[in-house]
């Protein structure tokens, strides 16, 4: 039987199962170990850890509602929600912050969050529905501010957005929507004034320096140029792997004339996106042009030959 054609195709596919089962057996593992070590934060922070299991349950009850009343354990990435909270019950609620409230400041800055995420990823009438006019606390006027704006309405964005810097004139996050709203509805230089503002009361929080250094280069005022290429350099030193702060670090380097670097830049933000042969190329270009020995002449050779290896080694893939 184990000749035929038919028996061939049932070993290979019980091999397939086999790998499969292995896999997801490793991946339930990993995930339970990720739970405990979940428990584990919490208790030693002193956090209740009411939400987590809150969560799971969540789940379970989506779970039920779908009909999945018969599932597979050993099929699943994960634990069963319903495993899951059996097995964090005892830890969390053995920790003495299981009866404590929240934070305030904590509790603040999630809605703060989920509000920002609201404006930013829901449809604008959705988010609208959510937090009406009416509603006039922080937490909705931030919510519509990126709601306003990603639906065309710049002068409704604008005024909530005012009134969040009103209330909070040292708020750097209150500061970056009202930039933002500026800066995207083409007045950057309005908008480096609370960008700036922004980006120090951060720290040089790399995201908003970014928008910052993009201010000044919409601008198209040669006087900005040096000024965005420090806070630029700044940004992509804390953050690395941020493709559109390396673009505008480019763009910075194209205007001063710095053909080099805009192609160091370049090949930086390629490699990110996965354009392996425009980062090879770039690099490539840099390296020729940088002074011998530098940190960016150096950077340059590193990204010639990981982008190399890795072209290299898809090809031998595809063979």
């Amino acid at each position: 039987a184990a000749g035929s054609g038919e028996g061939a195709a049932g070993i290979i596919a019980a091999g397939q199962q086999a790998a499969i089962g292995k896999y997801l057996a490793f991946s339930r593992v990993q995930e339970a170990t990720a739970d405990a070590t979940a428990a584990k934060f919490l208790n030693t922070a002193g956090l209740s850890g009411r939400g987590i299991l809150e969560f799971f349950k969540k789940l379970q009850s989506l779970e039920y509602r779908a009909g999945y009343t018969n599932i597979d354990p050993f099929a699943q990435s994960h634990p069963l929600s319903g495993e899951r909270v059996a097995t964090l019950n005892e830890t969390l609620r053995a920790s003495p912050a299981w009866d404590k409230p929240t934070d305030p400041a904590l509790e603040d800055r999630f809605r703060r969050v989920r509000a920002k995420l609201a404006g930013f990823v829901n449809d604008p009438k959705r988010t609208l529905n959510d937090f009406p006019p009416e509603n006039q606390s922080t937490y909705a006027r931030y919510a519509r501010a990126f709601a306003y704006h990603r639906a065309g309405y710049p002068e409704k964005a604008n005024a909530e957005a005012d009134a969040l810097v009103r209330a909070f004139p040292n708020d750097p996050y209150f500061l970056e929507v009202k930039g933002q709203i500026l800066l995207e509805s083409g007045q950057p230089n309005e908008a480096i004034g609370p960008l700036r503002q922004a980006t120090e009361r951060s720290g040089y929080q790399p995201l908003i320096a970014t928008t910052f250094g993009h201010a000044l280069i919409a601008t198209e005022q040669p006087a900005n140029f040096p000024e965005a290429e420090k806070v630029l350099r700044q940004a992509v030193g804390r953050d690395e792997e941020n493709p559109f702060a390396w673009f505008q670090l480019g763009v910075v380097y194209e205007r001063k004339g710095d053909r080099a670097r805009a192609l160091l830049a370049t090949a930086e933000r390629a490699a990110l996106t996965g354009d392996l042969r425009t980062a090879s190329l770039s690099a490539r270009g840099a390296l020729a042009g940088l002074p011998p020995n530098t940190p960016d002449w150096i950077r340059a050779q590193d990204l010639v030959l990981l982008t190399q290896n890795v072209i290299d080694d898809q090809r031998r893939g595809r063979r």
